[in-house]
């Protein structure tokens, strides 16, 4: 596989996992409404957080150099294997109750949108791979 399309088939399984997660709460989004609503709605919510970093990361993936691009690479799939066990053990408590794909992907969310500065910080001067 091309390098370069790397970011892309990672957004790209991304969206997969994340629509089978939609697909799997069997409702539409409807904030207050029935329990399964709200967790599409929570589903839903991850979901553009998700997209935006994917997109994030490709466009910083584009702006650095070959040499500090398999460092992001390695740090970006590190973390998101990290997003999920932290938020599968926040989790854990309200894993079989009904609210528990909500607070399971509300965890995800604000994983992901905190995601924002870390990858930010690859276009700044303390990047990791510049001295």
């Amino acid at each position: 596989m091309m390098r370069g399309c790397q970011p892309i088939v990672i957004a790209a399984l991304l969206a997969l996992q994340v629509g089978g997660a939609w697909a799997q709460a069997g409702a539409a989004c409807r904030p207050g409404g029935t329990m399964a609503e709200v967790n599409a709605c929570a589903v839903q919510d991850f979901q553009a957080a998700d997209t935006t970093i994917a997109v994030l990361y490709g466009d910083v993936m584009r702006a650095l150099s070959a040499h500090e691009r398999p460092q992001l690479r390695q740090e970006h799939s590190a973390w998101q294997r990290d997003r999920v066990a932290r938020c599968k053990q926040a989790t854990r408590a309200t894993e079989q109750q009904p609210d528990g794909p909500r607070t399971y992907h509300e965890c995800l969310t604000r994983e992901t949108q905190q995601r924002r500065q870390g990858i930010m910080r690859w276009l700044s001067a303390d990047t990791p791979a510049k001295p």
